[in-house]
């Protein structure tokens, strides 16, 4: 049998891409194929290395202007497409070449504290100053603009009047580390 065939977009250390290259390491019916990096000597290309994930590197002008990323995509065969810290916009002529199969994760419960500039902290100071008693994830579809993709699953967390954005940070990467992948593998299994 084929595997499915999984491609990591990522900008930054690389988390929550880790955690899923860990959970299709040794997977029977998918795997992690190539990383795609928008940001020379970013972290998650060493993890990436470490698990023997070949990785391709682009420019701003590559990723919106050429075909080269979808060039690469294709000669790689790749079924799925996996955001994990990856902080640009995806174009159209990814969104068209593959339909309903790119996926992202929002560290938040959308369509609350979503949107351009809501990433990282940003979202997590906001949720703070909204004195919002829960918060999540929410792990959805991706179209042409941000988070607005229909929304595959939301995972939530009580947030304690005196958690700091640094503590309700933790709180959602652990949703983060333990959902993420098990969502991957229901959407490239076509199990939604």
């Amino acid at each position: 049998m084929n595997k499915k065939r999984i491609a990591i977009f990522a900008s930054g250390s690389g988390t929550n891409a880790q955690k899923v290259f860990e959970y299709f390491e040794n997977h029977n019916e998918a795997e992690v194929v190539l990383l795609l990096c928008n940001k020379k000597g970013a972290g998650v290309l060493e993890r990436a290395k470490r698990f023997g994930v070949p990785t391709f590197n682009f420019s701003r002008e590559e990723f919106y202007n050429t075909q080269s990323v979808l060039d690469r995509l294709r000669k790689d065969k790749v079924d799925a497409l996996v955001l994990a810290g990856f902080m640009w916009l995806i174009p159209t002529y990814l969104v068209e070449a593959f339909p309903n199969k790119i996926v992202n994760i929002h560290p938040a419960l959308l369509p609350k504290f979503g949107g351009k500039g809501m990433y990282g902290m940003h979202v997590h100071e906001a949720v703070k100053a909204a004195r919002e008693s829960e918060t999540g994830i929410t792990i959805h579809l991706v179209n042409e603009h941000y988070d607005e993709g229909s929304i595959l699953a939301q995972f939530s967390c009580r947030i304690e009047p005196n958690d700091s954005p640094d503590e309700i940070a933790r709180k959602v990467q652990v949703l983060e580390h333990e959902n993420y992948a098990k969502v991957i593998e229901n959407l490239v299994l076509n199990k939604f």
